[in-house]
């Protein structure tokens, strides 16, 4: 006879009741495993949100080629708005060579709202804070993401 109570399935077949302590213990493990599988997290402070309307959204890129085209971007992420600082975060990125494009998007429309195409009339920032005239190339606001990243991104208006 094992040394764990045995018990009675809905089929009357005779089955071993395991303590719930090996349950946890697999559970543990697996977690374990999965962890030691995840890849590296990004905490993104969007810092200076003017009024709590719309969505604080920001994308990030790995290639000079794709920055600025949220549809090609590797992850986007938004939040609800709430004026001062939005804190965005993503988990599980390889190591690389990164930059965010973050913006208020006050009308929650999806979109970086431009007067004659060219001028942002909703705040938005870029990682590193770079201070730009025309459209932000990437390697200003490039950043080498190795280990756990927490940055600081200021929204202008």
């Amino acid at each position: 006879m094992p040394p764990w109570p045995l018990a009675k399935d809905t089929h009357s077949k005779e089955c071993y009741v395991l303590y719930p302590r090996l349950y946890i213990g697999l559970i543990l493990a697996s977690l374990a495993l999965h962890a030691s599988a995840e890849g590296l997290p990004l905490v993104v402070k969007v810092e200076g949100v003017k009024n709590d309307k719309g969505n604080i959204r920001a994308a990030l890129y790995d290639k000079a080629q794709t920055f600025r085209k949220e549809a090609e971007a590797v992850a986007v992420v938004l939040q609800a708005a709430s004026p001062g600082e939005v804190i965005l975060r993503w988990n599980d990125l390889k190591p690389g060579r990164y930059a965010v494009v973050v913006y208020h998007d006050e009308d929650a429309n999806g979109e970086l709202n431009r007067r004659f195409g060219m001028f942002p009339t909703e705040g938005y920032g870029l990682s590193n804070n770079p201070k730009v005239s025309g459209p932000p190339p990437f390697e200003p606001s490039a950043f080498d993401l190795s280990g756990a990243t927490e940055i600081s991104v200021e929204l202008h208006y």
